[in-house]
C-alpha cells in the first residue's frame, strides 16, 4: 500500500455546514479516501448523504462509511470502517475494504490475524477532537507498527509539523478530520498534506 491521506467527515465542525464542499476540495487536493462519519445520523440520512457524496467523488477514490454495514451496502460504496469491539462480531460476507479503529496493541493484532484491511491507530497527538485526553505517541504508534502486517493510519492532531513524525514511526499515511473540516482552504490543506507524504 502506498502511504495514504484519508478524509473523515464531521459535518458539524464546518463552518458553514457545507459538507458536500469539504469533500469535493478534499478530492481535488488529492485525499486517497473519504471516510462518512456522521454518528448522529439514522440510516436513512446517511445514506442519502453518502449517494451525495458518491456523486461528488465519482469513484476517483473510496467512499468508506463508518460504522453502518447496511449503508455500505445499499449505497454500494467501496469500504466500511468499524469499531474494534464491532469488528470482533462482524461475521457478515463483505468482500470490500474493511477498516478497523484501535486503540491498543493488543487490538492492532487481533484484528490483523482476522482479515481487517488496514487500521486506524489513535490518536497520536493531542487535539481538540479529544479534549483532555493525552496523545498517544508516536512510540505508541511505532510498536503497532512493527507488530502488524497491515497498513497501519495514524489519526489524532497530525499536522504539517509533525507529519513526518508519523511516516518514520512505520505508519502508512494519515487520517484528518478537524484540520481539514475547519479550514478556510481545505482543498489547499490537503494538497500540502499530501504533498508531504508523497515528499517523505
Amino acid at each position: 500500500m502506498d502511504r495514504k491521506l484519508f478524509v473523515i467527515t464531521n459535518r458539524k465542525l464546518i463552518k458553514d455546514g457545507n459538507l458536500i464542499r469539504v469533500v469535493e476540495a478534499s478530492v481535488k487536493g488529492g485525499a486517497d479516501a473519504i471516510i462518512l462519519r456522521e454518528k448522529d445520523l439514522s440510516s436513512e440520512q446517511l445514506y442519502r448523504l453518502a449517494i451525495e457524496i458518491k456523486e461528488v467523488v465519482k469513484e476517483r477514490i473510496p467512499l468508506i462509511i463508518n460504522g453502518n454495514y447496511e449503508v455500505a451496502i445499499k449505497s454500494k460504496s467501496e469500504g466500511i470502517q468499524l469499531s474494534y469491539n464491532v469488528f470482533l462480531d462482524f461475521n457478515k460476507s463483505y468482500d470490500k475494504i474493511r477498516g478497523v479503529s484501535i486503540h491498543a496493541l493488543e487490538e492492532a493484532k487481533n484484528v490483523d490475524n482476522m482479515g481487517a484491511d488496514y487500521v486506524i491507530a489513535g490518536h497520536i497527538f493531542n487535539t481538540d477532537c479529544k479534549k483532555g485526553l493525552e496523545g498517544r505517541g508516536t512510540k505508541f504508534l511505532k510498536e503497532i507498527c512493527d507488530k502488524v502486517s497491515i497498513p497501519v493510519i495514524a489519526i489524532g492532531g497530525i499536522e504539517l509539523n509533525n507529519i513526518n513524525d508519523i511516516l518514520k514511526s512505520g505508519a502508512k499515511g494519515a487520517a484528518i478530520m478537524s484540520s481539514v473540516m475547519q479550514a478556510n482552504d481545505p482543498e489547499k490543506l490537503v494538497f500540502n498534506m499530501k504533498a508531504a507524504i508523497n515528499s517523505y
